[in-house]
C-alpha cells in the first residue's frame, strides 16, 4: 500500500484532504447538538374558574298541538295563514263532509224511537199490574224494558259520537298560541294529506313564548348535569347572540346513536329573542361548576405520572423544580390548583430544546467539497 501510495501521490493528497474533512465535519457535529432546553413559563393567579360541559340539540316549542282532524272531507273556511296569532277556540278552518250531517240526523232520529220503545215498554208493564196479568206475562213485559232501556243506552252513545263528528267539522285551536305550519289549502281532501315521506300534519300551532332549547348530552358527562344549572346557549344561524338560561328537564332514558349514547337536557331561557325560531341549531354550554378566589394554571402546566397530577415551578435558576399539586375542576384553558402551589409562583407551560446541527454529505454530493480533477466523471488530472 505504501508503495502504491507513492507511485501515485495525487492519490495520497486526495486522501488525506478527505480525512481532514472527515475530522472537521464530526467536531461540527458534535458541537452543534442539543443545547440548553428554553422554558415558558406562566404566573399561578387567583380568581375565578367556571367548568361546563357542551351539548348541541335544536329549539322546540314545549306547548304545541298538532291539528289533524280525524275525520275526513273537504278543507274550507280556511282562517288563517303561518305567523297569524290564535286563541284557545278560535275558528281554523271546517269540513265539508254532508255524510256527517246525515249522520248527525240518523242518529237525533234513532235517539228519539229509542226513548218511545223504553217508555211504552214501561207503559205495558203498569198496564198490566193494574189488569192482573198472569205473573208469566209480566216478567216478559219487564223483560222487554230492560232491552229498551239497553237500546237506548247504545242509541245514546251513537248519538253522542254522531254528534261529536258533526261538530269535528268546525276545527279550532285547543291552546293559545302562532300559526307555525300550515300544510292545507281550500279544496284539500284531508284523507289525501301526504308528502313524499308519507301522511303531514295538516295544521300546527305552538306558544312561542315556551320556546325551549333541547340539547344531547354525552353520557359521560350526564351526571354532572342537574336541573337549576345555568347555562349559555349559541345559535348557528344567529351570529353573535348568546342567550343565558338555566337547566329544567332531563330525560332519564338515553339514546343510542351509532353506539353513543346521548341523554337530552331541555334549556329554558332567562329571556326570550324574537329571532329566535322553532327548530334552529343549537349548542350549549352548561356550567355545573364555579369556583371564586382560587388559584389557577394553564391546562398545559399541569401533567400527570403514577404519582398523581405535578407542575414544573421555575421562581429562579435554570432548572425547573417538580411539585406535586392537587387539581380541582379546569376548563377548556385553565385548572384550579387546590393545594402545592401559591400565587405568584411560575410554573413551566412549553420546554423548548434548541438545535444547530450541520449535514454533511458525500464529497460530490451537494454541500461537500470539490476536488480538482474529480469532479464526477472519474477522468485523469488534466485529462
Amino acid at each position: 500500500m505504501k508503495k502504491f501510495l507513492k507511485n501515485h501521490p495525487y492519490i495520497s493528497a486526495v486522501a488525506a484532504i478527505l480525512l481532514l474533512w472527515g475530522i472537521y465535519a464530526y467536531r461540527s457535529g458534535s458541537q452543534s447538538g442539543t443545547g440548553q432546553p428554553q422554558y415558558t413559563t406562566a404566573a399561578v393567579t387567583k380568581g375565578t374558574i367556571s367548568a361546563s360541559i357542551s351539548g348541541s340539540g335544536n329549539v322546540q316549542v314545549d306547548s304545541q298541538a298538532n291539528i289533524d282532524p280525524s275525520i275526513t272531507g273537504t278543507v274550507a273556511n280556511l282562517a288563517v295563514s303561518v305567523g297569524d296569532s290564535v286563541k284557545k277556540g278560535q275558528l281554523l278552518f271546517t269540513i265539508d263532509n254532508d255524510q256527517l250531517s246525515v249522520g248527525a240526523a240518523q242518529a237525533e232520529s234513532s235517539l228519539s224511537n229509542a226513548q218511545s220503545s223504553l217508555a211504552q215498554a214501561r207503559t205495558n208493564v203498569y198496564a198490566a199490574k193494574e189488569g192482573n196479568t198472569r205473573s208469566r206475562d209480566l216478567d216478559l213485559l219487564r223483560q222487554k224494558v230492560t232491552i229498551a232501556e239497553q237500546s237506548l243506552a247504545a242509541t245514546e252513545l251513537s248519538h253522542d259520537k254522531a254528534l261529536s263528528d258533526a261538530a269535528k267539522r268546525r276545527v279550532t285551536s285547543p291552546i293559545d298560541g302562532t300559526v307555525n305550519s300550515v300544510n292545507i289549502k281550500n279544496g284539500d281532501d284531508l284523507a289525501n294529506i301526504s308528502s313524499g315521506s308519507g301522511r303531514v300534519t295538516p295544521m300546527i300551532i305552538g306558544d312561542l313564548t315556551t320556546m325551549k332549547a333541547v340539547v344531547a348530552v354525552n353520557e359521560v358527562d350526564i351526571a354532572r348535569v342537574a336541573i337549576g344549572q345555568k347555562t349559555m346557549v349559541k345559535f348557528s344561524g344567529l351570529d353573535g347572540l348568546t342567550l343565558t338560561g338555566k337547566v329544567e328537564k332531563l330525560d332519564s332514558l338515553g339514546t343510542i346513536t351509532q353506539g353513543v349514547v346521548t341523554y337530552s337536557a331541555t334549556i329554558g331561557f332567562d329571556a326570550p329573542d324574537s329571532r329566535v325560531k322553532p327548530g334552529m341549531s343549537v349548542s350549549a354550554s352548561i356550567i355545573y361548576g364555579v369556583k371564586t378566589d382560587t388559584l389557577t394554571v394553564p391546562n398545559s402546566a399541569v401533567k400527570s405520572d403514577t404519582g398523581g397530577s405535578y407542575v414544573q415551578v421555575l421562581n429562579s435558576g435554570t432548572v425547573p423544580e417538580k411539585r406535586t399539586v392537587e387539581v380541582g375542576i379546569a376548563n377548556t384553558t385553565d385548572m384550579e390548583i387546590t393545594s402545592g402551589l401559591s400565587e405568584g409562583d411560575k410554573v413551566v407551560t412549553k420546554t423548548t430544546t434548541g438545535t444547530a446541527a450541520t449535514t454533511t454529505t458525500g464529497a460530490a454530493g451537494a454541500g461537500g467539497i470539490r476536488i480538482p480533477g474529480l469532479s464526477g466523471g472519474g477522468g485523469r488530472p488534466g485529462g
